[in-house]
Protein backbone atom coordinates (compact mmCIF):
# COMPACT_ATOMS: atom_id res chain seq x y z
CA UNK A 1 0.00 0.00 0.00
CA UNK A 2 2.71 2.23 0.97
CA UNK A 3 4.56 1.52 -2.26
CA UNK A 4 1.32 2.64 -4.69
CA UNK A 5 1.03 5.77 -2.77
CA UNK A 6 4.43 6.88 -3.19
CA UNK A 7 4.00 5.70 -6.92
CA UNK A 8 1.10 7.97 -7.21
CA UNK A 9 2.77 10.81 -5.62
CA UNK A 10 5.68 11.04 -7.22
CA UNK A 11 3.74 10.20 -10.43
CA UNK A 12 1.80 12.98 -9.65
CA UNK A 13 4.90 15.58 -8.88
CA UNK A 14 5.84 15.11 -12.30
CA UNK A 15 2.93 15.73 -14.66
CA UNK A 16 0.98 18.08 -12.03
CA UNK A 17 0.63 20.44 -9.07
CA UNK A 18 -1.10 18.52 -6.53
CA UNK A 19 -2.97 21.31 -4.62
CA UNK A 20 -5.56 21.59 -1.61
CA UNK A 21 -8.81 22.77 -1.86
CA UNK A 22 -7.33 26.53 -0.57
CA UNK A 23 -5.13 26.51 -3.91
CA UNK A 24 -7.71 24.84 -6.19
CA UNK A 25 -10.24 27.60 -5.25
CA UNK A 26 -7.82 30.20 -6.23
CA UNK A 27 -7.92 29.13 -10.11
CA UNK A 28 -11.43 28.16 -10.47
CA UNK A 29 -12.47 31.60 -11.92
CA UNK A 30 -9.62 31.47 -14.40
CA UNK A 31 -9.35 27.53 -15.68
CA UNK A 32 -10.96 24.85 -16.85
CA UNK A 33 -12.54 22.56 -14.22
CA UNK A 34 -13.03 18.79 -14.76
CA UNK A 35 -14.73 16.15 -12.74
CA UNK A 36 -13.56 12.74 -13.81
CA UNK A 37 -16.14 11.27 -12.19
CA UNK A 38 -19.21 8.88 -13.37
CA UNK A 39 -22.16 11.20 -14.61
CA UNK A 40 -24.39 9.98 -11.41
CA UNK A 41 -22.16 11.13 -9.04
CA UNK A 42 -21.44 14.17 -10.77
CA UNK A 43 -25.11 14.80 -11.17
CA UNK A 44 -25.68 14.02 -7.64
CA UNK A 45 -22.75 17.08 -6.31
CA UNK A 46 -19.82 18.38 -7.88
CA UNK A 47 -17.83 21.56 -7.98
CA UNK A 48 -19.67 24.80 -9.08
CA UNK A 49 -18.64 25.65 -12.28
CA UNK A 50 -17.05 22.29 -12.95
CA UNK A 51 -17.91 19.79 -16.75
CA UNK A 52 -18.24 16.05 -15.98
CA UNK A 53 -16.05 14.61 -17.99
CA UNK A 54 -16.15 10.74 -17.21
CA UNK A 55 -12.73 8.87 -16.92
CA UNK A 56 -13.69 6.22 -18.82
CA UNK A 57 -14.84 8.47 -21.39
CA UNK A 58 -11.90 11.33 -21.52
CA UNK A 59 -11.14 10.34 -25.12
CA UNK A 60 -14.43 11.42 -26.45
CA UNK A 61 -14.41 15.30 -23.96
CA UNK A 62 -10.42 15.56 -24.93
CA UNK A 63 -10.17 18.25 -27.53
CA UNK A 64 -12.78 20.20 -26.13
CA UNK A 65 -10.06 21.68 -23.51
CA UNK A 66 -8.22 24.23 -24.54
CA UNK A 67 -3.99 24.28 -24.11
CA UNK A 68 -3.88 28.19 -23.26
CA UNK A 69 -6.08 28.26 -19.87
CA UNK A 70 -5.29 26.49 -16.94
CA UNK A 71 -7.24 22.40 -15.90
CA UNK A 72 -7.92 21.91 -12.84
CA UNK A 73 -9.00 17.87 -12.17
CA UNK A 74 -10.49 15.75 -9.37
CA UNK A 75 -12.34 12.91 -8.59
CA UNK A 76 -12.81 10.58 -6.11
CA UNK A 77 -9.10 9.81 -5.75
CA UNK A 78 -5.79 10.77 -6.93
CA UNK A 79 -5.16 8.11 -9.41
CA UNK A 80 -7.32 8.60 -12.32
CA UNK A 81 -6.70 12.49 -12.54
CA UNK A 82 -3.01 11.91 -12.74
CA UNK A 83 -3.48 9.44 -15.18
CA UNK A 84 -5.77 12.15 -17.22
CA UNK A 85 -2.73 15.21 -16.48
CA UNK A 86 0.03 12.78 -17.23
CA UNK A 87 -2.65 12.08 -21.04
CA UNK A 88 -2.35 15.84 -21.21
CA UNK A 89 0.99 17.13 -20.15
CA UNK A 90 2.10 14.63 -23.29
CA UNK A 91 -0.48 16.72 -25.67
CA UNK A 92 0.89 19.84 -24.76
CA UNK A 93 -0.91 20.91 -21.57
CA UNK A 94 1.19 23.11 -19.53
CA UNK A 95 -0.67 23.75 -16.54
CA UNK A 96 -2.58 20.96 -14.85
CA UNK A 97 -3.61 20.84 -11.09
CA UNK A 98 -5.19 17.99 -9.30
CA UNK A 99 -7.44 18.63 -6.10
CA UNK A 100 -5.57 16.45 -3.14
CA UNK A 101 -7.54 14.64 -1.31
CA UNK A 102 -10.18 14.86 -4.76
CA UNK A 103 -13.93 15.65 -3.97
CA UNK A 104 -14.19 14.11 -0.53
CA UNK A 105 -11.79 17.17 0.20
CA UNK A 106 -13.26 20.22 -1.18
CA UNK A 107 -14.88 22.98 0.91
CA UNK A 108 -15.47 25.88 -1.38
CA UNK A 109 -18.98 25.75 -3.53
CA UNK A 110 -20.98 23.31 -5.25
CA UNK A 111 -24.00 22.40 -6.84
CA UNK A 112 -26.42 19.54 -5.99
CA UNK A 113 -29.47 17.82 -7.74
CA UNK A 114 -32.17 18.80 -6.39
CA UNK A 115 -34.55 16.08 -5.30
Amino acid sequence: MLGTQLYWWYRGKKVAHIVDSEEFKKGLRKGQIVDLRDSAEFDRSHILGARNMPFAQFKLYENSLRKDAPVYLYDTTRAMPIRIASRLKKEGFKEIYVLKGGYSKWDGKTKSKKN
